[in-house]
């Protein structure tokens, strides 16, 4: 492995010899973590959270399994939203988010998912993706992964709005993270940090602080992305990842993720939360529009464009007459 060596340049990071202390305080605080009703202490590597809960009903019957399989494929469908109720309590009624809300994501074989959700704000759409990341849970409800229910040991990495870098510690020791934090040998865990960074387009950018203004906002969410993927999870929950980025970094962005998408070696079903109609069309193969009031699909677009998408795609009339369909569909919703 190439070790970056040390520099007096105050724009880059020593490397570490040995999981810092920062590190290891975080281990604590998660292993020591109090659990109780009410309050999720589930912490994130990715943006720590701790996300208050509404009330929590037992009263419906758990099953630690369940496994739908598709008839067509014979996979089990990556994820199971099931009988979701989300009240909120308020004053003078309540506010219900979800009731009876239903969702699937299938396995397609040899593809992959790529799957964006659409709507109005306060449908619920960040929200579907807190459940999934385990930072909130549902009043009442049962979310699967590949068959088996998800617990508090689950940890599905998110990408969030804001920068979510530690900014005292180098591009190559936050994309490496993951991996120290779950004790892989150190070479090793910075070797895999190098692939990954390479992905994602930030060679030469490996020893730098993880901070603005010594990387750009477009580079500070390739570190976000390379190290949301370096242990590689199942799922990526991508939140709004790109709206605080200039036209060129959002589309130079939305090519990085569809690299990963096509890349053999990168086995991950992409999530997206968006308001931007043309990404998720360019994006996605599966796109859902939400409704609210409560939070429900409206309807699923299945969408092919060939073997691959490029910059031109954007440009077929195919994405073109999709697009403008999808603005109608959005704009006649309540």
């Amino acid at each position: 492995m190439k070790l970056f060596n040390q520099t007096k340049d105050t724009t880059t990071a020593p490397v570490a010899n040995n999981i810092s202390k920062e590190v290891e305080k975080w281990m604590d605080e998660v292993i020591a973590a109090p659990s109780g009703p009410g309050i999720s202490t589930k912490k994130s590597m990715f943006g720590n959270k701790k996300m208050e809960e509404p009330v929590v009903s037992d009263s419906i019957i758990r099953a630690d399994v369940y496994t739908p399989v598709n008839n067509t494929t014979g996979l089990t469908d990556v994820l199971n939203l099931r009988g979701i109720r989300q009240v909120y309590k308020g004053d003078p009624k309540d506010t219900i988010l979800f009731d009876n809300f239903n969702f699937n994501i299938e396995d397609i074989p040899g593809e992959g998912q790529f799957v964006s959700l659409l709507g109005k704000s306060g449908c619920g759409k960040s929200t579907i993706l807190r459940y999934i990341s385990g930072l909130q849970k549902p009043t009442n409800g049962h979310i699967y992964m590949y068959g088996k229910e998800m617990n508090e040991n689950d940890f599905i990495p998110m990408v969030f709005q804001a920068y979510s870098s530690f900014h005292w510690k180098s591009v190559i020791e936050n994309v490496a993270l993951p991996l120290l934090v779950h004790r892989v040998n150190k070479r090793e865990a910075f070797d895999r940090a190098e692939e990954i960074i390479k992905l994602v387009g930030l060679n030469g950018q490996e020893n730098k602080w993880a901070k603005a203004p010594l990387l750009s906002g477009g580079q500070l969410q390739r570190v976000a992305i390379a190290r949301s993927i370096v242990a590689n999870p199942k799922i990526l929950l991508l939140d709004e990842p790109f709206s605080g980025l200039d036209i060129r970094n959002r589309t130079d962005l939305q090519n990085v993720l569809l690299d990963l998408f096509y890349n053999p070696k990168v086995d991950v079903t992409f999530i997206l939360v968006t308001h931007d109609i043309r990404e998720a069309v360019y994006l996605s193969n599966r796109l859902y529009i939400m409704r609210a009031n409560p939070g429900d699909i409206y309807k699923e677009f299945k969408i092919d464009f060939g073997p691959r998408r490029t910059r031109d795609t954007k440009y077929l009339p195919e994405y073109v007459h999709l697009t403008k369909e999808i603005e109608d569909v959005f704009n006649d919703l309540n």
